[in-house]
Parts: structure tokens; C-alpha cells; sequence
């Protein structure tokens, strides 16, 4: 049960997490060029999308630490100080996903669909470093997930 339970939690975070990832990279720069294009409604349709992305994602994202949470449950690994970390860190980038980056996106689009297009300048910046940051936390928890420090298993 623990080889399946890991499986599904290692597809999860690739068909979730990855996407996700992705999109969420683009999207400053789709806002950039869509800025740079007043009423060009491709530019738009390519926002919409990427956010639409990000936002179905991150609702099938939860898999990845439902499954995580089993695998470590059936591993006996749940009070290892690496997996704690990992899901501290898994926590960190969900609430800068759904508290930070999508409504700012969403901010970016009523901005740019809207008559004047008014969106702050720092807006597409302070996005890309949010994203950043969301990257990056999913970089190290995947690097935790690999090294394991002070597993027993020799990676």
C-alpha cells in the first residue's frame, strides 16, 4: 500500500504542482505584454487562461499533501524533523498561492479588462517575486523530498 500511496503522491505533485509552477511564471509577463497592447483581447484570453490554470491546479494540488500526509503516516516517518519541514514549507507556498499570487492575478485582470487598464506599475514586479518565492518553496520541499536528511535509506 505504501509503493501506491507514494506513487500517487509523486504524480499528484507532478500534474499539479508543475502546471501551476508554470503558469504562474508566465503570468507577469503575459501582463506585461497585454499592458503593452491596450485591447489586444488575445493577450487577455492568454491571462484568463494561465490563471484559470493556476486556479484549477491548486484545487487538485490538495492530493499532493492528502497523499503525503498517507505516505508518510504508512512510512512512520510523520515526526521526522525533514518532513515536518517539508510540510511547513508545503503550508508556506499554498497560503502564498491562494492568498498572494491568485488575487493579485485576478487584480491584473479586472485592471486590464477594465476601461482604463490602470494596473500600479510594481504590480507584474511584485507578482514575479511572488511567484518566485512560490517556486522556490516548492524547489526546496522537493529537494527535502529526494535527500531526506537523516534517512536511513542511504539517498
Amino acid at each position: 500500500m505504501t509503493k501506491f500511496l507514494l506513487s500517487v503522491h509523486v504524480l499528484a505533485a507532478i500534474i499539479a504542482v508543475g502546471p501551476v509552477t508554470v503558469a504562474a511564471s508566465m503570468f507577469p509577463a503575459a501582463t506585461r505584454r497585454a499592458l503593452a497592447a491596450p485591447g489586444q483581447e488575445r493577450e487577455v484570453a492568454v491571462l484568463r487562461t494561465l490563471h484559470r490554470v493556476c486556479r484549477v491546479y491548486a484545487a487538485i494540488g490538495i492530493a499532493v499533501p492528502a497523499f503525503g500526509l498517507a505516505t508518510g503516516s504508512s512510512l512512520g516517518v510523520l515526526g521526522d524533523p525533514w518532513l515536518v519541514v517539508s510540510m511547513a514549507l508545503t503550508a508556506l507556498a499554498a497560503a502564498t498561492l491562494v492568498l498572494v499570487i491568485l488575487p493579485r492575478q485576478v487584480e491584473v485582470l479586472d485592471a486590464v479588462t477594465a476601461a482604463d487598464q490602470s494596473v500600479p506599475d510594481r504590480l507584474p514586479a511584485r507578482l514575479a517575486m511572488y511567484t518566485g518565492v512560490f517556486n522556490l518553496l516548492w524547489a526546496t520541499v522537493t529537494v527535502l523530498m529526494v535527500v531526506r536528511p537523516g534517512s536511513t535509506t542511504g539517498a
